[in-house]
């Protein structure tokens, strides 16, 4: 049996392999020797750290989550203005790559979260901290004299979020739009919901 110091890596490692197997197989019909492909582990070691290929699934969602809340997370905190702040967090929601393996995972969990009460919790609190996000930057530009909403701050975080996750998804299925190209429309959007220039 493995021990016990190791089993946090070899599960981290498993989760690792378990998206580049979503990634390139796709998450219906998944298994464990599809994971182990991606990984220096076998098929039976997938299967003693993860008897329910379910459970590995889930890992994998969470991770993903995580990574990707935390990453815009600390960038939205750095310092400078709202308006900064505000172009950073719309920046980072969006793909820089098709390469990008946590957003190729998410839009595929995304899909499947209608049929798995627990993907779709995740998907939804992955909403409510992205548009808390927004909230809180938008709020912050209103007490500092930098934005005149012309929505809600509450109606204009949603809008932004919502116009991330089209345009990501978009672009991760081959649509000619490149990262700037979204990064410029969803901008404009946010300008005129802010009533501020983001861009001198």
């Amino acid at each position: 049996m493995a021990r016990p110091k190791n089993q946090k890596a070899r599960r981290e490692q498993l989760v690792h392999s378990a998206k580049q197997a979503i990634v390139e197989r796709g998450l219906n019909g998944l298994r464990a020797i599809d994971v182990a492909a991606y990984s220096e582990l076998g098929a039976g070691s997938v299967a003693y750290y993860y008897p329910d290929l379910g459970d590995l699934v889930r890992d994998v969602h969470e991770d993903a989550v995580s990574r990707f809340y935390w990453n815009r997370r600390q960038r939205g905190i750095e310092g400078g203005d709202p308006r900064g702040r505000l172009r950073r967090i719309i920046c980072s929601g969006i793909p820089r790559s098709r390469d990008d393996i946590d957003f190729q995972v998410l839009n595929e969990l995304h899909t499947h979260a209608y049929r798995d009460e627990f993907h779709a919790q995740l998907m939804s609190e992955l909403y409510r901290l992205e548009v808390s996000m927004y909230i809180d930057v938008l709020s912050e530009g209103v007490v500092a004299g930098e934005f005149t909403m012309a929505l809600s701050v509450e109606t204009a975080a949603s809008n932004l979020v919502a116009m991330e996750d089209a345009y990501g998804l978009h672009f991760m299925g081959g649509t000619p739009l490149d990262a700037d190209d979204i990064y410029r429309m969803i901008a404009a959007n946010a300008e005129v919901m802010a009533g501020c220039r983001l861009e001198e």
